[in-house]
Protein backbone atom coordinates (compact mmCIF):
# COMPACT_ATOMS: atom_id res chain seq x y z
CA UNK A 1 0.00 0.00 0.00
CA UNK A 2 1.29 3.73 -0.14
CA UNK A 3 4.00 4.46 2.31
CA UNK A 4 3.07 6.02 5.41
CA UNK A 5 2.31 9.56 4.68
CA UNK A 6 5.05 10.73 7.34
CA UNK A 7 7.76 9.10 5.21
CA UNK A 8 6.80 9.98 2.41
CA UNK A 9 6.56 13.73 3.69
CA UNK A 10 10.26 13.39 4.42
CA UNK A 11 11.59 11.81 1.54
CA UNK A 12 9.67 12.98 -1.70
CA UNK A 13 10.48 17.12 -1.81
CA UNK A 14 13.90 15.68 -1.64
CA UNK A 15 13.91 12.97 -4.23
CA UNK A 16 15.38 14.69 -7.16
CA UNK A 17 18.30 16.02 -5.46
CA UNK A 18 19.18 12.68 -3.68
CA UNK A 19 18.65 11.26 -6.97
CA UNK A 20 21.01 13.50 -8.65
CA UNK A 21 24.04 12.94 -5.63
CA UNK A 22 23.35 8.96 -6.33
CA UNK A 23 21.93 8.55 -9.37
CA UNK A 24 19.35 5.71 -10.30
CA UNK A 25 18.69 3.08 -9.31
CA UNK A 26 18.30 2.90 -5.62
CA UNK A 27 16.51 1.61 -2.46
CA UNK A 28 16.43 3.81 0.46
CA UNK A 29 14.99 3.02 3.42
CA UNK A 30 13.45 5.02 6.49
CA UNK A 31 15.48 4.30 9.79
CA UNK A 32 12.02 6.10 12.01
CA UNK A 33 9.66 3.64 10.16
CA UNK A 34 12.32 0.67 10.83
CA UNK A 35 12.52 1.57 14.40
CA UNK A 36 9.04 2.18 14.50
CA UNK A 37 8.04 -1.56 13.62
CA UNK A 38 10.13 -3.15 16.03
CA UNK A 39 8.84 -0.89 19.19
CA UNK A 40 5.15 -2.00 17.93
CA UNK A 41 6.04 -5.91 17.74
CA UNK A 42 7.85 -5.10 21.13
CA UNK A 43 4.72 -3.51 22.92
CA UNK A 44 2.14 -6.00 20.88
CA UNK A 45 3.92 -8.73 22.90
CA UNK A 46 4.62 -7.15 26.24
CA UNK A 47 2.92 -9.55 28.24
CA UNK A 48 5.12 -12.53 27.31
CA UNK A 49 8.91 -13.10 27.87
CA UNK A 50 9.10 -12.00 24.20
CA UNK A 51 12.61 -11.97 21.60
CA UNK A 52 12.06 -11.10 18.19
CA UNK A 53 14.86 -12.81 16.11
CA UNK A 54 15.17 -10.30 12.68
CA UNK A 55 15.01 -12.42 9.53
CA UNK A 56 18.71 -11.33 8.66
CA UNK A 57 17.59 -12.56 4.83
CA UNK A 58 15.30 -9.57 4.53
CA UNK A 59 17.22 -7.51 4.69
CA UNK A 60 20.67 -7.86 5.31
CA UNK A 61 22.79 -4.54 5.85
CA UNK A 62 24.52 -4.01 8.47
CA UNK A 63 23.55 -0.40 8.72
CA UNK A 64 19.94 -1.74 9.23
CA UNK A 65 21.06 -4.28 11.23
CA UNK A 66 22.65 -1.87 14.02
CA UNK A 67 19.13 -0.14 14.05
CA UNK A 68 17.26 -2.88 15.12
CA UNK A 69 20.18 -3.97 17.32
CA UNK A 70 19.41 -0.86 18.79
CA UNK A 71 16.07 -1.64 19.22
CA UNK A 72 16.70 -5.04 21.42
CA UNK A 73 16.49 -7.17 18.08
CA UNK A 74 18.33 -10.67 17.87
CA UNK A 75 18.89 -12.05 14.64
CA UNK A 76 17.88 -15.01 12.67
CA UNK A 77 20.43 -16.32 10.52
CA UNK A 78 20.21 -19.09 7.24
CA UNK A 79 23.76 -18.81 6.42
CA UNK A 80 27.04 -18.21 6.54
CA UNK A 81 26.94 -14.60 5.48
CA UNK A 82 24.21 -13.96 7.77
CA UNK A 83 25.91 -15.16 10.89
CA UNK A 84 29.16 -12.93 9.77
CA UNK A 85 27.07 -9.81 9.08
CA UNK A 86 24.80 -10.22 12.36
CA UNK A 87 28.15 -10.53 14.58
CA UNK A 88 29.81 -8.06 12.72
CA UNK A 89 26.96 -5.66 14.73
CA UNK A 90 27.76 -7.15 17.82
CA UNK A 91 25.05 -9.97 18.04
CA UNK A 92 26.47 -13.44 19.18
CA UNK A 93 25.64 -16.66 21.25
CA UNK A 94 21.37 -16.91 21.96
CA UNK A 95 21.43 -13.50 20.53
CA UNK A 96 21.78 -15.76 16.99
CA UNK A 97 19.20 -17.82 15.97
CA UNK A 98 20.35 -20.38 12.98
CA UNK A 99 17.25 -21.79 10.81
CA UNK A 100 18.62 -23.87 7.73
CA UNK A 101 18.09 -26.02 5.95
CA UNK A 102 19.84 -28.34 3.72
CA UNK A 103 22.60 -27.67 6.09
CA UNK A 104 26.37 -28.73 5.40
CA UNK A 105 28.86 -29.37 8.18
CA UNK A 106 30.90 -26.32 7.93
CA UNK A 107 27.83 -23.98 8.35
CA UNK A 108 27.39 -25.86 11.91
CA UNK A 109 30.61 -25.22 12.57
CA UNK A 110 30.38 -21.35 11.76
CA UNK A 111 26.98 -20.90 13.89
CA UNK A 112 28.48 -23.12 16.78
CA UNK A 113 31.48 -21.27 16.87
CA UNK A 114 31.75 -17.72 18.86
CA UNK A 115 29.73 -18.44 21.92
CA UNK A 116 27.71 -21.03 19.45
CA UNK A 117 24.03 -19.82 18.43
CA UNK A 118 20.83 -21.59 18.99
CA UNK A 119 20.01 -24.33 16.33
CA UNK A 120 16.69 -24.88 14.98
CA UNK A 121 16.95 -27.70 12.67
CA UNK A 122 15.10 -28.82 9.70
CA UNK A 123 15.67 -32.71 10.07
CA UNK A 124 16.69 -34.99 13.03
CA UNK A 125 19.12 -36.34 10.57
CA UNK A 126 21.32 -33.15 11.09
CA UNK A 127 22.26 -34.14 14.22
CA UNK A 128 24.88 -36.39 12.83
CA UNK A 129 26.44 -32.88 11.21
CA UNK A 130 26.71 -31.18 14.64
CA UNK A 131 30.79 -30.71 15.52
CA UNK A 132 29.42 -31.69 18.98
CA UNK A 133 26.28 -31.69 21.33
CA UNK A 134 24.55 -27.89 21.73
CA UNK A 135 23.14 -26.87 24.92
CA UNK A 136 19.87 -26.11 23.33
CA UNK A 137 18.12 -26.85 20.08
CA UNK A 138 14.63 -26.44 18.30
CA UNK A 139 13.53 -28.78 15.44
CA UNK A 140 11.26 -26.77 12.69
CA UNK A 141 7.73 -28.32 12.52
CA UNK A 142 6.33 -29.32 8.96
CA UNK A 143 2.40 -29.34 9.82
CA UNK A 144 1.55 -31.73 6.87
CA UNK A 145 -1.64 -29.78 6.38
CA UNK A 146 -3.63 -26.99 4.90
CA UNK A 147 -2.45 -24.68 7.39
CA UNK A 148 -0.06 -22.70 4.19
CA UNK A 149 -0.66 -20.08 2.06
CA UNK A 150 0.66 -19.10 -1.43
CA UNK A 151 3.80 -17.97 -0.60
CA UNK A 152 5.06 -21.06 1.10
CA UNK A 153 2.60 -23.41 -0.44
CA UNK A 154 0.61 -26.35 1.58
CA UNK A 155 3.28 -27.69 4.24
CA UNK A 156 3.20 -31.08 2.87
CA UNK A 157 4.90 -30.01 -0.62
CA UNK A 158 7.11 -27.65 0.83
CA UNK A 159 11.12 -28.53 1.70
CA UNK A 160 10.74 -27.34 4.99
CA UNK A 161 10.74 -28.98 8.49
CA UNK A 162 10.30 -32.39 9.79
CA UNK A 163 6.36 -34.20 9.70
CA UNK A 164 4.53 -33.86 12.67
CA UNK A 165 4.27 -37.62 12.41
CA UNK A 166 8.23 -37.74 13.71
CA UNK A 167 8.64 -34.90 15.02
CA UNK A 168 8.58 -36.27 19.06
CA UNK A 169 10.80 -38.80 17.47
CA UNK A 170 13.05 -36.31 16.66
CA UNK A 171 13.54 -34.79 20.13
CA UNK A 172 13.85 -38.49 21.32
CA UNK A 173 16.96 -38.84 19.57
CA UNK A 174 18.31 -35.58 20.65
CA UNK A 175 17.79 -36.12 24.14
CA UNK A 176 19.57 -39.76 23.50
CA UNK A 177 22.23 -37.51 22.47
CA UNK A 178 22.90 -35.71 25.64
CA UNK A 179 20.65 -31.88 24.38
CA UNK A 180 18.88 -30.81 27.84
CA UNK A 181 17.28 -28.03 26.58
CA UNK A 182 14.69 -27.14 23.91
CA UNK A 183 12.53 -25.32 21.88
CA UNK A 184 9.86 -25.51 19.15
CA UNK A 185 9.82 -23.96 15.79
CA UNK A 186 7.33 -23.69 13.43
CA UNK A 187 6.89 -21.25 9.98
CA UNK A 188 3.85 -22.79 7.71
CA UNK A 189 2.57 -19.43 6.13
CA UNK A 190 4.08 -16.12 4.99
CA UNK A 191 2.98 -12.57 4.32
CA UNK A 192 -0.19 -13.91 6.29
CA UNK A 193 -2.55 -10.68 7.34
CA UNK A 194 -5.05 -13.34 8.44
CA UNK A 195 -5.31 -13.27 12.65
CA UNK A 196 -7.42 -17.03 12.28
CA UNK A 197 -4.64 -18.34 9.75
CA UNK A 198 -1.80 -17.68 11.94
CA UNK A 199 -3.59 -18.70 15.05
CA UNK A 200 -4.65 -22.00 13.51
CA UNK A 201 -0.66 -22.88 13.20
CA UNK A 202 0.01 -21.83 16.47
CA UNK A 203 -2.78 -24.15 18.33
CA UNK A 204 -0.94 -27.15 16.45
CA UNK A 205 2.59 -26.33 17.38
CA UNK A 206 1.49 -26.04 21.14
CA UNK A 207 -0.22 -29.14 20.97
CA UNK A 208 3.19 -30.66 19.37
CA UNK A 209 4.34 -29.26 22.81
CA UNK A 210 1.92 -30.77 25.02
CA UNK A 211 3.09 -34.17 23.03
CA UNK A 212 6.68 -33.43 23.70
CA UNK A 213 5.85 -32.65 27.73
CA UNK A 214 4.03 -35.46 28.12
CA UNK A 215 5.77 -38.26 26.51
CA UNK A 216 9.25 -37.25 26.80
CA UNK A 217 9.18 -34.71 30.13
CA UNK A 218 10.34 -31.91 27.80
CA UNK A 219 8.88 -28.38 29.61
CA UNK A 220 10.12 -25.87 26.32
CA UNK A 221 12.18 -23.18 26.97
CA UNK A 222 10.70 -21.21 24.21
CA UNK A 223 8.16 -21.46 21.32
CA UNK A 224 9.07 -19.95 17.86
CA UNK A 225 5.78 -18.89 15.78
CA UNK A 226 8.14 -17.99 13.22
CA UNK A 227 8.04 -15.05 11.08
CA UNK A 228 5.21 -14.54 8.24
CA UNK A 229 3.90 -11.62 9.44
CA UNK A 230 2.12 -9.65 6.36
CA UNK A 231 1.79 -6.22 5.23
CA UNK A 232 -0.95 -4.59 3.11
CA UNK A 233 1.63 -4.40 -0.27
CA UNK A 234 -2.17 -3.10 -2.28
CA UNK A 235 -3.70 -0.31 -1.14
CA UNK A 236 -7.02 -2.32 -0.63
CA UNK A 237 -5.20 -4.51 1.86
CA UNK A 238 -6.45 -4.47 5.43
CA UNK A 239 -3.62 -4.89 7.77
CA UNK A 240 -3.00 -7.15 9.87
CA UNK A 241 -4.41 -6.62 13.31
CA UNK A 242 -1.28 -7.11 15.36
CA UNK A 243 -2.27 -6.43 18.93
CA UNK A 244 -5.28 -8.71 17.90
CA UNK A 245 -3.06 -11.52 17.11
CA UNK A 246 -0.68 -11.08 20.51
CA UNK A 247 -4.23 -10.91 22.50
CA UNK A 248 -5.11 -14.33 20.64
CA UNK A 249 -1.74 -16.31 21.09
CA UNK A 250 -1.51 -15.05 24.99
CA UNK A 251 -4.89 -16.83 25.66
CA UNK A 252 -4.13 -19.90 23.75
CA UNK A 253 -0.69 -19.67 25.74
CA UNK A 254 -3.28 -20.25 29.00
CA UNK A 255 -3.89 -23.54 28.31
CA UNK A 256 -0.54 -24.91 28.51
CA UNK A 257 0.50 -24.57 32.54
CA UNK A 258 3.88 -26.02 31.42
CA UNK A 259 4.54 -23.15 29.30
CA UNK A 260 4.11 -20.52 31.62
CA UNK A 261 7.67 -19.72 32.15
CA UNK A 262 8.43 -20.06 28.31
CA UNK A 263 9.73 -17.53 25.66
CA UNK A 264 8.04 -16.04 22.93
CA UNK A 265 10.16 -15.94 19.80
CA UNK A 266 9.01 -14.33 16.67
CA UNK A 267 11.63 -13.89 13.50
CA UNK A 268 9.61 -11.31 11.45
CA UNK A 269 11.37 -9.76 9.04
CA UNK A 270 9.27 -8.15 6.30
CA UNK A 271 6.60 -7.07 8.93
CA UNK A 272 9.64 -3.92 10.44
CA UNK A 273 11.44 -3.44 6.98
CA UNK A 274 9.01 -4.12 4.24
CA UNK A 275 7.04 -0.79 4.02
CA UNK A 276 9.89 0.90 5.22
CA UNK A 277 11.81 0.70 1.66
CA UNK A 278 11.01 2.31 -1.80
CA UNK A 279 13.29 1.57 -5.11
CA UNK A 280 13.55 4.62 -6.68
CA UNK A 281 13.87 4.27 -10.28
CA UNK A 282 13.76 6.77 -13.52
CA UNK A 283 12.08 6.54 -16.52
CA UNK A 284 14.05 6.33 -20.02
CA UNK A 285 12.29 4.87 -22.72
CA UNK A 286 8.16 5.05 -23.81
CA UNK A 287 7.59 2.54 -26.17
CA UNK A 288 3.98 2.06 -27.55
CA UNK A 289 3.36 -1.77 -29.03
CA UNK A 290 0.43 -3.85 -28.27
CA UNK A 291 0.63 -2.70 -24.68
CA UNK A 292 2.03 1.06 -23.91
CA UNK A 293 5.55 0.11 -21.91
CA UNK A 294 7.25 2.23 -20.05
CA UNK A 295 10.77 1.20 -19.60
CA UNK A 296 12.83 2.35 -16.29
CA UNK A 297 16.82 1.82 -15.56
CA UNK A 298 15.78 -0.56 -12.99
CA UNK A 299 14.67 -4.51 -13.38
CA UNK A 300 14.17 -7.76 -11.65
CA UNK A 301 17.50 -7.95 -10.62
CA UNK A 302 16.71 -5.32 -8.15
CA UNK A 303 13.31 -6.32 -7.05
CA UNK A 304 12.24 -9.48 -8.58
CA UNK A 305 9.13 -10.24 -6.08
CA UNK A 306 6.82 -9.30 -8.77
CA UNK A 307 8.46 -11.55 -11.40
CA UNK A 308 8.62 -14.37 -8.93
CA UNK A 309 5.30 -14.10 -6.68
CA UNK A 310 3.08 -11.88 -9.35
CA UNK A 311 3.57 -9.55 -6.45
CA UNK A 312 1.93 -6.19 -6.12
CA UNK A 313 4.06 -3.25 -5.45
CA UNK A 314 2.29 0.48 -5.60
CA UNK A 315 3.85 3.04 -7.60
CA UNK A 316 3.46 6.49 -7.36
CA UNK A 317 5.05 9.00 -10.35
CA UNK A 318 7.12 11.96 -8.51
CA UNK A 319 5.40 15.59 -9.19
CA UNK A 320 2.80 13.75 -11.55
CA UNK A 321 -0.72 14.92 -11.04
CA UNK A 322 -3.38 11.44 -9.91
CA UNK A 323 -5.25 12.89 -13.52
CA UNK A 324 -4.76 11.92 -16.38
CA UNK A 325 -3.66 8.11 -16.41
CA UNK A 326 -2.61 5.87 -19.23
CA UNK A 327 -2.80 2.07 -18.73
CA UNK A 328 0.96 0.78 -18.68
CA UNK A 329 3.89 -1.98 -17.91
CA UNK A 330 6.62 -0.96 -16.18
CA UNK A 331 9.41 -2.83 -17.22
CA UNK A 332 13.19 -3.62 -17.04
CA UNK A 333 15.53 -4.52 -19.50
CA UNK A 334 16.55 -7.94 -18.73
CA UNK A 335 15.77 -10.86 -21.76
CA UNK A 336 12.97 -11.88 -19.63
CA UNK A 337 9.07 -11.20 -19.96
CA UNK A 338 8.30 -11.33 -16.71
CA UNK A 339 11.19 -8.42 -15.74
CA UNK A 340 8.10 -6.36 -15.24
CA UNK A 341 7.11 -4.33 -11.85
CA UNK A 342 3.63 -3.38 -13.24
CA UNK A 343 1.18 -5.26 -15.37
CA UNK A 344 -1.34 -3.33 -17.08
CA UNK A 345 -1.38 -0.31 -14.17
CA UNK A 346 -3.00 3.17 -14.46
CA UNK A 347 -0.08 5.25 -13.64
CA UNK A 348 -0.25 8.84 -14.43
CA UNK A 349 1.28 9.48 -17.41
CA UNK A 350 5.12 9.32 -17.72
CA UNK A 351 7.16 10.90 -19.47
CA UNK A 352 11.19 10.37 -20.21
CA UNK A 353 13.09 11.39 -17.04
CA UNK A 354 10.31 10.97 -14.71
CA UNK A 355 10.81 9.68 -10.99
CA UNK A 356 9.22 6.19 -10.18
CA UNK A 357 8.70 5.11 -6.42
CA UNK A 358 8.06 1.67 -6.27
CA UNK A 359 6.91 1.21 -2.58
CA UNK A 360 7.41 -1.49 -0.22
CA UNK A 361 10.38 -2.32 -1.10
CA UNK A 362 12.21 -2.70 2.63
CA UNK A 363 12.42 -6.48 2.74
CA UNK A 364 13.17 -9.47 0.41
CA UNK A 365 13.96 -6.10 -2.43
CA UNK A 366 17.65 -5.69 -2.64
CA UNK A 367 18.74 -9.10 -1.00
CA UNK A 368 16.50 -11.31 -3.73
CA UNK A 369 18.84 -9.73 -6.50
CA UNK A 370 21.00 -11.41 -8.84
CA UNK A 371 23.12 -10.64 -12.19
CA UNK A 372 21.36 -12.43 -15.26
CA UNK A 373 22.22 -10.17 -18.46
CA UNK A 374 25.19 -8.63 -16.20
CA UNK A 375 22.86 -6.34 -15.05
CA UNK A 376 24.21 -5.03 -11.64
CA UNK A 377 22.40 -4.31 -8.43
CA UNK A 378 21.72 -0.78 -7.14
CA UNK A 379 22.85 0.70 -4.47
CA UNK A 380 21.26 1.30 -1.10
CA UNK A 381 20.38 4.46 1.04
CA UNK A 382 19.44 5.05 4.12
CA UNK A 383 17.10 8.59 5.46
CA UNK A 384 18.05 8.93 8.64
CA UNK A 385 16.02 9.80 11.95
CA UNK A 386 17.80 13.43 11.64
CA UNK A 387 17.02 13.83 7.79
CA UNK A 388 21.17 12.72 6.54
CA UNK A 389 20.54 10.28 3.60
CA UNK A 390 23.85 7.77 4.21
CA UNK A 391 24.73 5.64 1.33
CA UNK A 392 25.19 1.83 2.87
CA UNK A 393 26.03 0.17 0.36
CA UNK A 394 27.18 1.21 -3.47
CA UNK A 395 25.93 0.09 -6.60
CA UNK A 396 27.52 -3.15 -8.20
CA UNK A 397 29.92 -2.07 -10.52
CA UNK A 398 31.66 -4.10 -13.93
CA UNK A 399 34.68 -4.68 -11.95
CA UNK A 400 32.93 -6.56 -9.44
CA UNK A 401 31.07 -8.60 -12.28
CA UNK A 402 34.41 -9.63 -13.60
CA UNK A 403 36.23 -10.12 -10.32
CA UNK A 404 35.31 -13.68 -10.09
CA UNK A 405 36.55 -14.60 -13.67
CA UNK A 406 39.91 -13.35 -12.45
CA UNK A 407 41.47 -17.12 -11.36
CA UNK A 408 44.66 -18.48 -11.22
CA UNK A 409 45.18 -21.43 -13.26
CA UNK A 410 43.36 -24.77 -11.66
CA UNK A 411 42.85 -27.60 -13.69
CA UNK A 412 42.51 -31.84 -13.73
CA UNK A 413 43.50 -33.96 -16.36
CA UNK A 414 40.86 -36.50 -16.89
Amino acid sequence: MPISTDFQTRLYPHLETIAAQFGTPFHIYDEIGIRQGMQRLRAAFSQFDYHQYFAVKATPNPRILQILKDEKSCFDCSSIAELILARRVGASGHDLLFTSNNTTSQEFDVALSDGGSILNLDDDRLLDKLPYVPDMISFRLNPGSDLGNAIIGKPQDAKFGIPKERYVNAYQAAQDQGVKRFGLHMMAVSNERDVDRHLAGIRVLLEIARQLHEQLGIVPEFINIGGGLGIPYHPDDIPLPLEQLAVGIWELWQGYDFLQNAKLFTECGRYITGAHGVLITQAINIKNSYRHYVGVDANMSALMRPGMYDAYHHIDVLNKPSEPTQLVDVVGALCENNDKFAIQRDLPKIDEGDLLIIQDTGAHGHSMGFNYNGRLRPAELLLRQNGQVDLIRRAETLTDYFATLDVETNSITL
